[in-house]
C-alpha cells in the first residue's frame, strides 16, 4: 500500500492530476498507519503484522 501510495504521487505530480495526488496521499498515510501499528504489535485485521 505503502508503494502504491507512492507511485501514485509521483505520477499525480508528474502529470498534474489532482485526484492521483490526493489518492497516492490518502494511500501514503493508511499504509504508513497500519506498518507502524503492525509493527508496536497490535494485530491489524487479524494479523500480527502488516506486511
Amino acid at each position: 500500500m505503502i508503494a502504491l501510495g507512492v507511485i501514485l504521487l509521483v505520477i499525480g505530480f508528474v502529470t498534474s492530476i489532482s485526484i492521483l495526488w490526493s489518492i497516492g496521499v490518502v494511500l501514503l498515510v493508511i499504509g504508513l498507519i497500519l506498518w507502524i501499528m503492525g509493527a508496536v504489535g497490535h494485530e491489524v485485521g487479524g494479523r500480527r503484522h502488516y506486511y
